[in-house]
């Protein structure tokens, strides 16, 4: 029964780990490195069927995936000259946003967060949206529909620019840039970008005005479109899930991988009044929200090579000649923050996915949050929220500890009679129950407490490797990034030490492959974690050493002093 409980733990840790090391590489669009899936094949062809009613009709995005491939504009599509409206660039800047609008369409195609630096160069800061040869991310509206003069504006319409003000000053609250098209159906589309101070959504006004003489039923989408590609600078060690995401109240929180458009199994809720769609990676989202009680088709579909759209389409319904229309829209484009996304819309702090161990990862992360608001520091914040949950967890890992600490008393009587009775194995099981039933020792009694806990660890593991308020968080000395794996080693060092010298105190199994087993599968996973970030190996650490504190001083008080059983590799 010793064998089995040590078997059943060592088995549980294992397997944790593996599920999280595979579930990394899934969500990160790499091959399972445990559990491989059978490859897909790429499409080369530029246009796959949309999920999603009404998403054929939305014409495609500004940029091909492949440089120098030539837009398409939607059938019937008229363009003013371009000497009647040059195509030009317009970049504003807020205290935390730089935005660059293009003037064809008025579409968003390059966004940087100046409060978050890159990973690489921390000199200049994060770029989240872009539109180059090498990498595509943009935001886009326009109308679908057609009058009587023909196709109404669309993202690939040519607007004209209202001159103002590009960069916010002091004392300034709010900027805008206003596009205006050209008549086109019989409708001129206006669109009003704001920004606000220390505000990470952007207004998106929509004004449509009958031109012509007839009514018009124009339907007005909201797209994110971007490349398949991993996210420039991620580790593939601890890179989290990459894509496109539907919330509707509804269905809740639904997460879609590029494979699943490209092969047309996504599955997402086509139809609702409520929710946003969002395109999603590791600390940072954006997200098209419209407002509760606004009917909406949501969609994603393939672009084109490795090119994919998440969107939502509103009908304005009819608009008599000479009235006009407006819908209000907000564009979220920053870092996932969970206190801050959670006064933004409902739902939308579930960009920071936990997966099915969110009931347990919420209230860990506000727990986090609140020591951090006093300590000001987040690795002293998980250190203390990890002595938190050991203070929480006491009686359940003192009764783990004291029935080791009972079997490890009463190992040398098992080894001993292990060696008398090694060749009768059925009197050695009934004379091993018998000395459990006379010392009153269960040696499941470990089992039971660990397992209880291992899905609030895991719940915190996943709560810091998905906080972007680890990113360029320092700690002491020579950790500068608690997102980065540690520079010299000495944590993960330090960690593989004190996992030892868990394994030194712990009885040792009566089999000697099983022993050397114990001493090899801390050494084996302690490789991973020289990759890891230092937030969380500096987590693993900390809990190696409180529960390595606690196991002593219960050991102590049970009259087993703590002794160090060393491996014998013969």
């Amino acid at each position: 029964m010793n064998d089995i409980r040590r078997t059943i733990l060592w088995v549980i840790f294992g397997f944790s780990m593996v599920l999280l090391w595979d579930k990394w590489q899934i969500h990160n669009g790499n091959k399972a490195t445990f559990f491989p899936t059978p490859p897909t094949q790429t499409a080369s062809t530029p246009a796959v069927a949309a999920s999603g009613a009404g998403a054929a009709d939305v014409p495609v995005a500004a940029a091909s995936a492949t440089p120098g491939a030539a837009p398409q504009l939607p059938a019937g599509a008229s363009v003013p000259p371009a000497a009647a409206i040059p195509r030009k660039r317009v970049t504003v800047s807020t205290d935390v946003l730089r935005l660059s609008f293009d003037s064809e369409g008025g579409s968003l195609v390059h966004g940087e967060l100046l409060q978050y630096p890159e990973m690489e160069d921390k000199t200049k800061p994060f770029l989240l949206l872009d539109e180059s040869a090498s990498r595509v991310y943009v935001a886009q509206t326009g109308l679908i529909g057609n009058g009587a003069g023909g196709a109404f504006p669309t993202h690939k319409t040519p607007m004209a620019v209202v001159p103002g003000p590009r960069e916010l000053q002091d004392g300034q609250n709010e900027l805008t840039v206003r596009f205006e098209s050209a008549d086109m159906g019989g409708v001129k589309l206006v669109k009003t970008w704001t920004l606000k101070r220390g505000a990470y959504d952007v207004a998106v006004k929509h004004e449509v005005v009958n031109t012509g003489t007839a009514p018009v039923s124009p339907q007005l989408y909201l797209q994110l479109a971007r490349d398949g590609n991993k996210p420039a600078g991620e580790s593939s060690f601890y890179s989290t899930f990459t894509g496109p995401a539907v919330y509707t109240e509804a269905k809740k929180y639904h997460k879609v991988e590029f494979k699943d458009i490209e092969n047309g199994k996504a599955e997402i809720d086509k139809s609702s009044s409520n929710g946003y769609v969002a395109m999603v990676q590791h600390y940072f989202a954006t997200a098209w929200l419209l407002g509760d009680g606004v009917q909406r088709d949501n969609f994603v579909r393939k672009v084109d090579t490795n090119l994919y759209s998440v969107g939502m389409i509103t009908p304005l319904g009819e608009i008599a000649p000479g009235q006009s229309k407006a819908v209000d829209a907000r564009l979220f484009a920053g870092p996932q923050i969970e206190t801050l996304l959670e006064k933004l819309a409902p739902g939308l702090e579930l960009v920071k996915d936990y997966g099915w161990l969110t009931i347990l990862a919420k209230p860990l992360y506000w727990l986090l949050d609140q020591l951090h608001k006093v300590i000001a520091n987040w690795g002293w914040s998980i250190v203390a929220l990890v002595f938190l949950l050991k203070i929480a967890f006491y009686w359940l890992n003192a009764k783990a500890y004291a029935s080791m600490a009972k079997m490890k008393a009463i190992n040398p009587r098992i080894m001993e009679m292990r060696e008398r009775l090694k060749d009768k194995p059925q009197q050695m099981q009934q004379e091993m129950m018998r000395i459990y039933r006379e010392e009153k020792v269960n040696p499941m009694g470990g089992c039971l407490p660990i397992m209880i806990q291992i899905p609030v660890f895991i719940a915190l593991y996943w709560v810091l490797l998905s906080s972007v308020e680890m990113r360029n968080a320092p700690w002491i000395g020579w950790i500068k990034d608690l997102s980065s794996p540690d520079p010299f080693f000495i944590l993960p060092l330090l960690m593989t030490l004190s996992s030892l010298l868990q394994t030194a105190l712990n009885p040792a199994p009566p089999d000697p492959m099983q022993a050397k087993m114990m001493w090899l599968m801390p050494l084996m996973f302690s490789v991973m974690f020289f990759f890891f970030p230092a937030g969380l190996v500096l987590y693993w650490l900390t809990n190696n050493i409180l529960s390595i504190a606690q196991q002593w001083i219960i050991n102590t008080r049970m009259g087993v002093p703590p002794q160090f059983n060393l491996p014998k590799f013969r």
